[in-house]
């Protein structure tokens, strides 16, 4: 399925001049107000701007400060209680003895918190991700500041959304790959269904392929049973491809009752690397050798299956296969209009929404080569050529992701309480039994339903975007159409 970021980024605002009508840029004053009585005048000095890099310096004066710390003392000196005051009647110089510290680290930091917000507000910027805020690292100056000797300054790191200028989505064509849906696919649907319909009975003589033999077997590696190679009971088809290479085949011939030593190999790749490359014996002792008896096509096979009749059981099929074939269709079109969106749009990525994805995709790609036992020669390249072509995947979808937000915010797009809820209800409809720890899981936490809103989001302004765009049919077979795409690229 082709995804693009899943986390929904808001579209950055038009850019302002540097100096605003407030003040705040550039190297000037800006007020601060808010639920506090003091309003507050700071220096504001952009010292970076390169790109999509912001850095500014902030200082908020010592005296302003100590006015909120006062402001702080005044509407305590009504609730404190301490030993030896009356109630309300402890004097704010005592206060500030007692609790000045720490009231002016909450003002210091509610300072910081409500002054940045204001700034890039009135900067109309909007932050890639949330601003690293730094403050001095030499414990006299912060000393100085708490008590209120020195002007509070601290450093503000942001990255922020570039302007998009959206394509004229009603120009865009595509070509909308479709199949029909054939007698031969509904043909071989209808064995496939017969074949997973098959039963087994016991028969006399030795077992062939596409027998099912029942059977107990102890693996050992160098004389020693080794985990997971024990098992009792076990139901295995012959020919089907279940086990190691070699098992199954060894077992063709064998009879009820008999006992046999089959020595194979752990394929290279194996995922257990205690095991990988390892030759092992299977002590095999065989219960039961039964036959398969595949069901006949007729009304009553389709009785079994809950339709009326053989000819029902058909049109059920068709319907099913004329479904898989649109999905898959809706697909491959929105590969293409993802293709079209990424070479209709180029500007500036924030840098690092760009490493936070390639992060992502990496670490999924190192787990699966680790989990595979596998290495990048295996995949006929190296880290660092892996590296490079990842890092322009996660470009891509992050660029994806913001031309979608973009677009998706230009249109009023969203998503509704009531998409969002059918959405979690039909993860917990996966988990029978288990509904009430799925809906828990999700009310306690909130990052998860934002997980969920992503793909919703993505999906709507898809189906907003083809809704719009000039889209022909294209015949092709249905081997093509259901062929899987490499979703590395989306």
């Amino acid at each position: 399925m082709a995804k693009v970021v899943g986390v929904q980024v808001p579209p950055p605002a038009p850019r302002e001049a540097r100096t605003l009508s407030n003040g705040c840029g550039g190297l000037s004053a800006c007020s601060l107000g808010d639920e506090d009585k003091r309003v507050l005048t700071m220096q504001v000095t952009e010292t970076v701007s390169d790109g999509l890099k912001r850095e500014l310096n902030v200082v908020v004066a010592a005296a302003d400060l100590d006015a909120k710390l006062n402001e702080r003392i005044d509407e305590m000196k009504g609730t404190v209680r301490l030993k030896g005051f009356r109630p309300g009647k402890v004097p704010a110089k005592h206060l500030r003895q007692v609790y000045g510290r720490s009231i002016m680290a909450e003002v210091m930091e509610k300072t910081v918190r409500d002054t940045s917000s204001k700034i890039i507000d009135d900067r109309k910027e909007r932050p890639a991700f949330q601003p690293d805020v730094k403050m001095s690292d030499d414990k006299d100056v912060m000393e100085k500041v708490i008590k209120g000797e020195a002007d509070l300054s601290f450093d503000l790191k942001f990255e922020i959304l570039p302007e998009i200028k959206v394509t004229e989505l009603s120009k865009i064509e595509l070509e909308r790959p479709v199949a029909e849906v054939s007698d031969e696919d509904v043909a071989k649907s209808l064995e496939s269904l017969a074949e997973g319909s098959i039963t087994y009975e016991t028969k006399d003589g030795a077992a062939e392929l596409d027998d099912q033999v029942t059977l107990d077997f102890v693996g050992k590696k160098d004389g020693e049973p080794f985990e997971g190679g024990t098992a009792e009971d076990m139901p295995l088809v012959l020919g089907k491809g279940q086990f190691i290479p070699g098992f199954e085949e060894g077992l063709v011939g064998a009879k009820a009752g008999e006992e046999r030593d089959l020595s194979v190999t752990f394929p290279e790749e194996y995922h257990a690397s205690e095991l990988a490359g390892q030759p092992v014996v299977f002590t095999c002792k065989i219960k039961d050798v039964a036959a398969p008896q595949k069901p006949e096509l007729d009304d009553e096979f389709a009785t079994k299956m809950g339709l009326e009749s053989l000819e029902k059981l058909k049109e059920a099929l068709q319907d099913r296969i004329k479904s898989d074939y649109a999905d898959a269709s809706k697909e491959k079109l929105k590969r293409k209009l993802l293709d079209a969106l990424a070479s209709a749009h180029d500007f500036d990525l924030p840098p690092t929404l760009v490493e936070s994805e390639f992060e992502g995709i990496w670490k999924q790609v190192e787990e699966s080569l680790a989990k595979a036992n596998k290495t990048f020669a295996d995949e006929d390249t190296t880290e660092e050529e892996a590296r490079v072509k990842y890092q322009d995947i996660a470009e891509r979808r992050v660029r994806l992701g913001l031309v979608i937000s973009e677009i998706g915010e230009q249109n009023d797009i969203s998503v509704t309480d009531d998409e969002l809820a059918q959405a979690i209800g039909n993860q917990a409809r996966q988990y029978p039994g288990q509904e009430k720890m799925v809906y828990e899981y999700f009310n306690s936490n909130p990052q998860a339903v934002m997980q969920m809103r992503g793909p919703i989001f993505e999906e709507k302004v898809v189906d907003f975007i083809l809704e719009l765009a000039k889209i022909t049919d294209k015949t092709i077979s249905s081997e093509e159409l259901l062929k899987p795409d490499n979703d590395d690229d989306d």
